[in-house]
């Protein structure tokens, strides 16, 4: 029974790698990359469940159909925009799926392919990663005891206390970081979606220790995808994100300068594309992850505000996730938190720990308790506040 990590051997899937290995619940662990020397490194890093490593380019579905033949579980850590491509080849395949998010737009499109995954029997998880994938999961939990739910706003924070570490550095995918600064915000507000310009709404939110106060902005992000029909029937009105911290004014700095265009500009008679340049400079200077004999010290807070009413009263809750680093594996809090959340859905998916088949967000296929302790064993915490709602009988 093996597992499959697609960008295995990127920031976040190394350490769904790393995470699949110590668990031991695979007989084989793939670890599946477009640079092959990434995948290796990803593999030689891993302990316990034989790991290895080989070259995909997931731009071509025949070759990614027959690497996925015959897998348990894909864990698609690949950019976001290859989300649909490759759920295609697993539903060829007859593979489940998950992965880290889709950005919004992506999501709506994952989705739209629910009908072919049920009638496949199989199970695809659209953005089960830190956020969005904890934050739909705890959003469900925070209100699972409430009769109406009005609002939910997610904020999210970080703080870097990492001494001696790089002025700049890239903890997740800097392609999706540029698009979240360069396209516009998607609020799901009155019961409808409507746009606002990327970093609006700037808000100062106090949020737990050690982040702290900190400036936040609406930016796109794929939780208000999923979470007002999965909250249809409860009333929900009102859903954003907001995120900040330390570089988010850098990041969106750099959107306005172009470097996220894909459009090629003429340079002395060649034809560079801003992106590809960026993204080629980042990795020549080595901005990409921790670097080696840097002691990583970061914090990540994510705080849902839920509004509601249980029976004639109103209800304010805040269901709040605490994401540490993983300093002797070299991660930081978001590298840590997303891959670990992949490797726990894939551990869940092949214990048939899920609910249904389809393409399925998190928030309704996954047992919130169970996947809450699979986090507290990871050293991550999540608590909702003033009350904790009482817990349904478990039952696979």
């Amino acid at each position: 029974m093996d597992a499959v990590v697609l960008g295995g051997g990127g920031l976040t899937g190394r350490c769904t790698v790393r995470d699949l290995a110590r668990g031991r619940k695979f007989q084989r662990i793939r670890v599946a990359d477009l640079d092959l020397e990434l995948a290796e490194a990803a593999a030689s890093s891993a302990e316990g469940t034989p790991t290895t490593a080989e070259r995909v380019d997931v731009r071509d579905p025949s070759s990614l159909r027959r690497l996925l033949e015959g897998a348990a579980v894909c864990v698609n850590a690949v950019q976001y925009t290859f989300n649909v491509e490759v759920m295609e080849s697993c539903l060829a395949a007859g593979v489940p799926y998950l992965d880290f998010g889709g950005l919004f737009h992506m999501t709506r499109k994952q989705l739209a392919l629910d009908s072919r995954f049920r009638d496949a029997g199989l199970l695809a998880i659209p953005g089960l990663g830190q956020v969005p994938g904890v934050s739909n999961v705890l959003a469900m939990e925070a209100t699972r005891d409430l009769d109406r739910v009005e609002s939910i706003v997610i904020r999210d924070g970080w703080r870097d206390l990492t001494v001696g570490g790089p002025e700049v550095l890239f903890t997740w995918s800097p392609s999706t970081f540029l698009d979240e600064m360069q396209m516009n915000a998607v609020v799901f507000e009155g019961g409808e979606y409507r746009e606002h310009p990327p970093m609006s709404g700037a808000e100062r939110f106090d949020f737990e220790a050690p982040v702290g106060p900190t400036t936040v902005y609406r930016t796109l992000h794929s939780e208000a995808a999923t979470l007002p029909q999965s909250l249809r029937e409860k009333g929900l009105r009102h859903c954003e994100w907001k995120e900040g911290g330390p570089g988010i004014d850098l990041l969106r700095t750099m959107a306005l300068l172009g470097l996220g265009g894909e459009r090629p500009v003429d340079v002395r008679g060649h034809a560079v594309v801003p992106r590809e340049f960026l993204l080629a400079l980042l990795k020549r200077e080595k901005l990409l992850g921790v670097p080696p004999g840097v002691l990583v010290d970061d914090w990540e807070v994510v705080d849902l505000e839920i509004h509601g009413m249980k029976g004639a009263t109103p209800e304010v809750r805040h269901a709040i996730g605490r994401f540490p680093p993983k300093p002797e594996w070299g991660l930081t809090a978001t590298e840590y938190a997303v891959g670990v959340c992949g490797a726990i859905g894939a551990e869940m998916i092949i214990a048939h720990e899920t609910v249904g088949v389809g393409v399925v967000p998190p928030e309704l296929c996954l047992v919130g308790s169970r996947f809450r302790a699979e986090l507290r064993e990871r050293g991550i915490e999540t608590t909702i506040r003033p009350v904790e709602p009482a817990l349904p009988p478990f039952r696979t």
